[in-house]
């Protein structure tokens, strides 16, 4: 199926894809406990939004099991993935039914999931949530943050995973 706009010609998914996989992007796992299940999802779409109040934003399917819950429960902390977690990064990024089985974490400001050894972690309660095609935005009002290690983010670029290097 493609998607067509304005008389134009329809965009094909596999070039959509392939296409903006040249934009490099940074990995999140945005965390939630929903009544006393925590849940995580693997994340390219995160960025700030604004300062003041201080906004940040991710996108996620429709389909997702753990939108609901972050919805639910009204809060989520965002964790920017080092570039030594590419494994916790595919954890997150599958269907599996316990994602936490041997990751690391503490409850954060919020009581949250915040992982361990991860490049920093941004609290938020949920602000809003924005209809945008099949997926939802949804907006954290940010409550509390911090850079948790040093070292470099993981990056994803082209379908593959990457490092930073100045």
């Amino acid at each position: 199926m493609s998607a067509t706009h304005d008389g134009m010609a329809p965009i094909e998914p596999a070039v959509y894809r392939q296409v903006l996989g040249h934009f490099p992007t940074g990995v999140c796992v945005v965390t939630t406990i929903d009544g006393d299940t925590p849940l995580g999802l693997a994340v390219g779409s995160f960025s700030s939004v604004s300062l003041d109040p201080p906004l940040v934003q991710f996108s996620v399917s429709n389909t997702s099991h753990s939108l609901a819950g972050i919805v639910r429960s009204g809060r989520f902390c965002v964790n920017v993935l080092s570039e030594h977690q590419e494994d916790v990064c595919r954890i997150f990024a599958g269907k599996g039914d316990d994602k936490f089985a041997g990751i690391g974490w503490r409850p954060s400001a919020n009581n949250t999931p915040h992982l361990t050894d991860v490049v920093a972690h941004i609290d938020c309660d949920v602000h809003d949530t924005v209809a945008a095609g099949d997926h939802t935005i949804v907006l954290g009002l940010v409550t509390d943050l911090g850079v948790d290690v040093g070292g470099g983010p993981l990056l994803f670029f082209r379908g593959g995973y990457g490092r930073f290097a100045i």
